[in-house]
């Protein structure tokens, strides 16, 4: 294995071009940003004319045929979605749940046979799907996800306003197989990168097409902060701090995390924020005030926002507000 900065170089020495750029959702036309696909790959001809792509990028239902129309000349698209998770992305490349080639000609086996060659796992399902199918295992599998977070906090809303005690609920759904003990863990909400824009992606691929669950997902989402929000507004604080701008363990990824949703909501009710964020050394975050000892954090904030309970807090468990109930993501 070798690494270059050097684009020109990558394309003529790469026998097949992964392109894993980033795709945004674009608010103003509900559609995933896709225009750096399309400047590699335009980028990629002029350099090598018969260049192959496999698309890693997390695309719009339909995209790979539209694709192909604007580049007629290339021979090989393939999408080949990933399923990583925040903080263990190396280990679901090397033990992946399943390899999903979204192709079905010699081009595609061969490229189902180069993955395989390259996980620990040699046992792992590979499928062969048409592009689109393909396309949309990624969004309905995302959306799932979304879906079962949304339905765990939902019930941990219901029992928070009736006086329930959500663990032994969700202890109770989990020993019928069929829901199972995993993904149930209350939060402050979905977020990180993929969920929320992969959600509203599928979200507007149903506009020509009846619906009523999808839509639900995104907005019982944004519900479940405003729930969160105010039972923290209840307590009537003056000075909250947010621990953790991170969406889950493991991770130092905070893009588009739900306690960010949730410390707006609270601050545009007027209450003071302070934040507590060792990946940042910067003196604050969207005009909010970091402070980088955790111990004049713990003193400054009147009531602490966890998404998850962590270990360090245990001192000040009486000032913590969490949805947490099984210390895990």
């Amino acid at each position: 294995m070798s690494y270059t900065s050097d684009f020109e170089q990558a394309v003529l020495h790469g026998e097949y071009l992964v392109i894993a750029t980033p795709t945004d959702y674009d608010e103003s036309t509900d559609y995933f940003n896709t225009s750096s696909i399309e400047d590699v790959i335009e980028k990629a001809i002029q350099i090598k004319a018969d260049a192959k792509f496999i698309i890693k990028s997390t695309i719009p239902i339909g995209y790979v045929a539209t694709l192909k129309k604007q580049f007629p000349s290339v021979q090989t698209i393939i999408f080949c979605p990933e399923f990583l998770r925040e903080g263990t992305a190396l280990y679901d490349n090397l033990y992946p749940s399943r390899i999903i080639i979204g192709d079905t000609t010699d081009a595609a086996k061969e490229i189902g046979a180069l993955f395989l060659r390259n996980v620990w796992d040699k046992e792992v399902p590979v499928l062969y799907t048409g592009e689109t199918e393909a396309e949309a295992i990624k969004l309905f599998a995302n959306t799932y996800l979304a879906l079962r977070v949304a339905y765990f906090n939902e019930l941990d809303t219901f029992a928070q306003i009736n006086g329930l005690e959500s663990r032994q609920i969700i202890e109770g759904l989990g020993l019928d197989e069929r829901i199972g003990s995993h993904y149930n863990n209350p939060s402050f909400g979905y977020g990180g990168y993929c969920l929320p824009k992969d959600t509203k992606q599928l979200k507007q691929n149903y506009r020509q097409v009846p619906e009523r669950l999808i839509s639900a997902i995104v907005a019982s989402n944004d519900v479940r902060k405003d729930f969160v929000a105010d039972k923290i507004m209840e307590k009537n604080p003056k000075t909250v701090g947010i621990y953790r701008l991170t969406m889950k363990h493991g991770s130092d990824n905070f893009r588009y995390s739900a306690i960010q949703d949730v410390m707006t909501r609270l601050k545009s009710k007027g209450v003071e924020i302070v934040i507590y964020e060792p990946t940042l050394s910067v003196p604050n975050f969207k005009g909010i005030q970091l402070v980088h000892s955790l111990e004049d954090f713990k003193k400054a904030a009147e009531i602490i926002v966890a998404n998850r309970w962590d270990e360090s807090l245990r001192d000040v468990a009486h000032k913590l507000h969490t949805h947490d109930v099984f210390v895990r993501d």
